[in-house]
């Protein structure tokens, strides 16, 4: 029997990945809904993290190594006390603040994060898809190995806290591609000497498109009519597209 390789649809869907599935699974599961031949995304979210994912149908897959450049807005909550081997809620603890450790200042931890504006330097996590010989980093990482990785510079245009109880801090970060939140995360827990990992992540932006513009993933696939929720090829941010796809189109 012919596989049947579904239409050929162009546009780009914003959705709002749910906790829990990877990023190729959401994407998978829109495309299905849409009985698309072709799609892609601007970049992976963990499944713990939720927010904007940039799916790509068609001609518009086009786009997703640019996008790939583009700046990302995130809402990170660190909880303190704790750091993990993967940097997130995910991961073992390997360090734990001493029993009387009670929550962060508010002001120390206002103190700090300064030092993390700009341009600075991360080592990126092993619990991550940077290769070595070949290898994704994570894979080394649960077999307990740990590797020498050179720091990456990449730039924090913006980092301002949202909420605040002393054990938990939630922040707005604006950030350079390349950033890992995981690691700024970590940083600013051993800044402040009582460790801390990231707790929840949601992204809000990537480059001019935002998480307002979104639909759940749910939602998405309960509508009538999906292809509804596609932004054209004429909708996207000037200059996003090839200049061949945008006189044909």
């Amino acid at each position: 029997m012919a596989r049947r390789r579904g239409q050929l649809l162009d546009g780009v869907l914003l959705l709002d990945k749910p906790e829990g599935l990877s990023s190729n699974h959401a994407l998978q599961r829109a495309r299905r809904t849409l009985d698309a031949r072709k799609a892609g995304h601007t970049g992976t979210l963990d499944p713990f993290a939720t927010g904007l994912l940039i799916c790509c149908l068609g001609k518009a897959t086009t786009i997703c190594g640019p996008m790939l450049e583009a700046d990302k807005c995130y809402e990170a909550t660190l909880e303190f006390g704790e750091e993990t081997d993967s940097g997130d809620l995910t991961g073992n603890i390997v360090f734990k603040a001493p029993d009387s450790f009670t929550g962060v200042d508010r002001d120390a931890l206002l103190g700090v994060l300064p030092e993390f504006r700009g341009e600075i330097e991360q080592i990126p996590p092993m619990y991550s898809a940077l290769k070595r010989d070949g290898k994704p980093l994570y894979e080394y990482a649960r077999q307990g190995i740990e590797l020498e990785r050179p720091p990456r510079r990449v730039t924090i245009y913006g980092l301002e806290l949202i909420d605040f109880t002393g054990r938990q801090a939630r922040l707005r970060v604006h950030c350079s591609k390349g950033t890992y939140i995981r690691t700024l995360a970590q940083d600013i827990g051993r800044r402040l000497g009582c460790g801390a990992h990231l707790h929840a992540l949601r992204r809000t932006r990537i480059g001019d498109f935002d998480i307002a513009d979104a639909v759940g993933l749910e939602a998405f696939q309960a509508m009538e009519q999906p292809q509804q929720a596609l932004l054209s090829l004429h909708d996207l941010p000037p200059g996003l597209l090839p200049t061949s796809l945008q006189k044909k189109d």
